[in-house]
């Protein structure tokens, strides 16, 4: 079956682009045809109810990716509702639910004031934090470069203090 060059949510033509799944191995089966209003409001999380009435319609595409897409942002949406009137393969049900669940799950790293850190950023330390094992103190206004996240935990990041990797709570830190 030929799909169409416009959005398969809700229909416009403006801007349209073949999108990936959130969970995908790639193929243009796990892909949607987006427009650039639908796209936009997927990747910033910021959700017009509004705008998405239009997977009333897109929740009963013959597409599964359409389908799967749909089931995913009525649950961003908080619409059990129609979550419960859509029907999924077994398949493609899992990867929805793959999706969603790695979107639960993904941790977010913020520092002392609740701003958000990102691999490579760099962070100011609040504290005098004595490093055990080194022998050195990690001064007040240190700045640490080009920090790392410490993988499985959102409470702490990995910098270089005078030349040693060292972990810190991230309650400590605030970034530059």
């Amino acid at each position: 079956m030929a799909r169409s060059t416009v959005c398969e949510l809700c229909g416009s033509s403006e801007g349209v682009t073949l999108v990936e799944l959130p969970v995908s191995d790639g193929s243009e089966e796990q892909s949607v045809h987006l427009c650039e209003n639908c796209s936009t409001q997927i990747s910033s999380d910021s959700l017009d109810a509004n705008h998405f009435n239009c997977l009333n319609d897109a929740m009963w595409s013959e597409v599964g990716a359409v389908k799967i897409l749909s089931y995913i942002l009525w649950n961003k949406l908080e619409r059990q509702d129609m979550l419960e009137m859509m029907y999924l393969e077994e398949d493609e049900l899992k990867l929805a639910e793959q999706a969603i669940n790695a979107e639960a799950n993904k941790l977010v790293y913020k520092d002392a004031n609740g701003v958000e850190l990102q691999a490579g950023d760099s962070v100011v330390i609040l504290k005098d934090l004595e490093v055990k094992g080194a022998g050195f103190t990690a001064k007040r206004g240190t700045t640490v470069t080009r920090i790392g996240l410490a993988p499985g935990d959102e409470t702490h990041i990995e910098g270089r203090v005078n030349g040693t990797k060292i972990f810190i709570k991230t309650e400590f830190i605030k970034k530059a």
